[in-house]
């Protein structure tokens, strides 16, 4: 019992280890937040790819006269983010862009791109670099129908 009073201290030891730990563990979990909302959009935008596809190929526009094809398939879009962009991750709209490659003939591949900048950790971009990418899907289908209900081109934000 006498030597007890010559040993160090250890109160606050967990406290400082914490507050070392929590930063590193809070990028992190951050860090896979934004992996898995980045890789949602990357499946939302490959389904929408094959949807625009395949209403290409068949000539059909379910917007109607009142939208383009690009622009129905904009709509689309599961979130208000990938759809509207307008926040840090997402600055811009989604972009969606229908090609022929080979010039409107049937049997020709018709190939639709949809895509988004994806900006990872918005809060750390000036510190980081290599923090954007570009979120793409795609879908080729060979032309069954002339194109007279829509048009080639893309609609949306600057991906």
């Amino acid at each position: 019992m006498r030597f007890t009073r010559f040993l160090p201290d250890q109160r606050g030891t967990a406290l400082v280890e914490f507050a070392l730990v929590l930063p590193v563990f809070l990028l992190l979990v951050i860090g896979m937040l934004h992996f898995g909302k980045a890789f949602n959009y990357w499946i939302n935008e490959t389904h929408l790819a094959n949807e625009a596809a395949r209403f290409a190929v068949v000539n059909k526009n379910p917007g109607g006269t009142t939208s383009t094809l690009q622009q129905y398939i904009q709509a689309q879009a599961d979130t208000p983010e990938l759809r509207d962009g307008g926040t840090d991750s997402v600055p811009d709209s989604m972009k969606v862009c229908i090609e022929f490659p080979q010039g409107q003939v049937v049997g020709a591949p018709v190939t639709v791109t949809v895509s988004t900048d994806y900006h990872w950790l918005p809060f750390l971009a000036n510190e980081l670099s290599g923090t954007n990418v570009t979120v793409r899907g795609s879908a080729t289908m060979r032309l069954e129908a002339l194109p007279t209900n829509y048009s080639a081109g893309c609609v949306g934000g600057a991906a």
